[in-house]
């Protein structure tokens, strides 16, 4: 008699169990924001990516709810089909004014972004060169394009440039991806010095703007801004969900590329356009970015006040409210972070696979206070 052909999936959530590296989902209730409730316990959040707080703001739900009487729940279809509203240009056009581009692309998500970009620019005659760290959605969207894929180390300019010097001359387009601050760590690329091997070895760069978008630069454009690189010859990628506190994701660059991806994104072309209400909510969000500087520059003072309090634990490099405390093993970053919700702070473990090593991932927020940080740095220390 032949084996179930599905029995492998036992065997292999057995292994997963054994590794210390299995997930389950956590339940929160209400309205997000620095307090939420957890499984029905109220808890300081440290693991959300509404670095701005927007995500609860009632002018975001308004807005979301007048799209909705407008134009409905659903968008009914593609873009280039029946799903395609005014709404959506306006917040495209509210993005390309921010990223200070020719023009941007709204996709339903950052995920599928990175996959349409990097599948459309690319195909089985050219190199991509991505940052070890970089996150799923460029990696999986590497493997998608067909094209020859190598990683190089991680914000390592010298290795790249090896890379590049080895196998550049024998592919016809090369493709350089990153992430602007990595989100499992919260250190930045080094977006200059990419630029110019970019420019040096006749590269295109892709740079996901996911965590930037709405907290780095002068005016939350992101870290293009925040290098002083805005204007440079690249792709920008970046999301809606996170400090902006909608859905979806984006592209931002010249007329010709984003052009060219209305026509050949695949995951833009085939997938029905993002919802009234999560365009709307993400275009107040913007509007609200550019209005209220105070919250970025609350967050910023976050930032700095926790790494001060922490300056003794083993944290990794950051220039970002993504702040990262390294432990041992999987086990020591989980009996931490239950230690920590028992103490009424949600602040997740992080553990390979997602990442090589474990830790504790803290996400700052513009609307916590000084008195939940202090909390946090009471559980950590405890």
């Amino acid at each position: 008699m032949s084996e179930n052909p599905y029995q492998w999936l036992n065997k292999s959530l057995a292994t997963i169990h054994r590794a210390n590296w299995y997930r389950s989902v956590k339940t929160i209730d209400g309205l997000p924001g620095a307090i939420v409730q957890l499984e029905g316990k109220s808890v300081i959040n440290f693991a959300s990516n509404d670095y701005l707080g927007l995500a609860g703001d009632e002018r975001l739900i308004q807005a979301a709810i007048a799209a909705t009487k407008a134009y409905g729940t659903g968008s009914t279809g593609s873009r280039l089909l029946s799903g395609h509203r005014e709404l959506h240009r306006e917040l495209e056009r509210a993005i390309a004014s921010l990223k200070q581009t020719e023009d941007a692309l709204v996709f339903s998500s950052g995920y599928l972004a990175n996959l349409g970009a990097i599948a459309s620019l690319v195909g089985q005659k050219d190199l991509i060169l991505g940052d070890i760290y970089n996150h799923s959605s460029l990696k999986k969207g590497a493997i998608l394009s067909g094209a020859k894929a190598i990683d190089y180390n991680h914000c390592d300019v010298e290795d790249l440039r090896s890379k590049l010097e080895l196998h550049r001359a024998s592919y016809r387009r090369c493709l350089i991806t990153t992430d602007s601050v990595f989100s499992m760590d919260g250190d930045l690329c080094p977006l200059p010095k990419l630029l110019n091997l970019a420019n040096e070895f006749e590269c295109m760069l892709l740079i996901d703007e996911a965590h930037a978008t709405g907290v780095m630069g002068k005016t939350g454009a992101g870290c293009v801004e925040h290098f002083n690189c805005t204007g440079g010859e690249l792709i920008q990628i970046g999301t809606l969900s996170k400090a902006l506190g909608s859905l979806g994701g984006y592209i931002a660059g010249s007329n010709e590329l984003i052009d060219f991806l209305r026509n050949r994104a695949a995951s833009w072309i085939y997938t029905t356009a993002l919802s009234p209400a999560d365009t709307a909510a993400a275009l107040r969000a913007i509007a609200i970015v550019r209005q209220e500087p105070a919250r970025r520059k609350q967050l910023q003072h976050n930032s700095n006040y926790l790494k001060q309090q922490l300056s003794e634990c083993n944290l990794f490099p950051s220039e970002s409210p993504i702040i990262c405390i390294g432990l041992d093993n999987p086990q020591a970053a989980l009996k931490k972070a239950q230690q920590l919700q028992q103490a009424g702070i949600f602040a997740p473990a992080i553990r390979p696979p997602t990442v090589p090593t474990s830790r504790i991932r803290i996400s700052l927020m513009a609307t916590h206070t000084i008195e939940h940080i202090d909390c946090l740095v009471a559980g950590i220390r405890h």
